[in-house]
């Protein structure tokens, strides 16, 4: 992991990168909490909420190739939504031959829907703002110290686990392990608790290293070492126009419904 990065985030120069991170974050914040306040049974909003997460990413220069595999990780949440149609009670509808609950069809399409701008969102923030932003903007955000650090090193630290998750698969198949095979649940099992313990031994190192470098259990003000300037008005109010864009849609889709 090289010059602040992470795992999601996508080197550019555009306007967007630039932003100051704490105003991303707000941005975020504001945008998803409009989104979940957004009445689920109306359309018409989620498709402009929708408009503007791709207008960002068009701004930032992110090919939709490239951010929606990464949204499969809601991939959980649409099975359960898919669910929901045969679980809910209340009146039913026929669907294909099927008799779906109405409550589960309208609840199914918030879960889906609302997480998915959600998700994008999300990863426009990763995919622009780099780890070594993340110290500063969480310190200025108020954020105690000890939460920011512990998010720091978990950032530094997973692309470390995810190397050492490689190596052990590796090592498995290159010893005859078939990873699909469901005789070999006992082998994956004892090599996620190896993980475990070796995780946990780097963790007591590095605490050990950081208590030979003058560690005393007090976390530092990340905003004031090395830090860029603060986010001036004219880049919050810039900023902030998606989030803005999207409280507007919500309160007249509460106006409207």
């Amino acid at each position: 992991m090289g010059a602040g990065a992470h795992p999601l985030y996508r080197h550019g120069d555009s306007v967007v990168h630039r932003a100051p991170a704490e105003v991303k974050i707000v941005c975020l914040l504001v945008f998803v909490l409009a989104v979940v306040a957004t009445p689920r049974e109306m359309f018409w909003p989620f498709g402009i909420c929708a408009a503007i997460i791709v207008a960002m990413w068009l701004l930032a220069r992110i090919p939709v190739r490239w951010m929606l595999p990464r949204m499969l990780i809601e991939a959980p949440f649409v099975v359960l939504a898919v669910l929901l149609p045969f679980a809910e009670g209340g009146p039913r509808v026929d669907v294909a031959g099927l008799a779906l609950s109405v409550n589960g069809l309208w609840a199914a399409w918030g879960i889906v829907v609302k997480g998915s701008l959600g998700v994008g969102a999300a990863l426009t923030v990763a995919a622009t703002t780099s780890a070594a932003e993340l110290p500063s903007a969480l310190s200025r955000l108020g954020v105690p110290a000890v939460v920011t650090s512990v998010l720091v090193l978990m950032i530094r630290y997973v692309d470390l686990l995810a190397g050492e998750v490689s190596r052990m698969r590796m090592a498995r198949i290159a010893r005859g392990d078939s990873p699909r095979a469901l005789h070999q649940a006992g082998a994956i099992a004892k090599g996620v608790g190896s993980l475990f313990l070796r995780s946990y031994e780097r963790g007591e190192r590095v605490y050990q290293s950081m208590l030979s470098r003058g560690f005393d259990g007090r976390a530092p003000d990340l905003a004031a070492i090395g830090a860029p300037p603060p986010a001036a008005a004219t880049q919050w109010a810039v900023a902030m126009i998606p989030a803005a864009a999207a409280v507007c849609v919500s309160l007249l889709a509460w106006v409207t419904v």
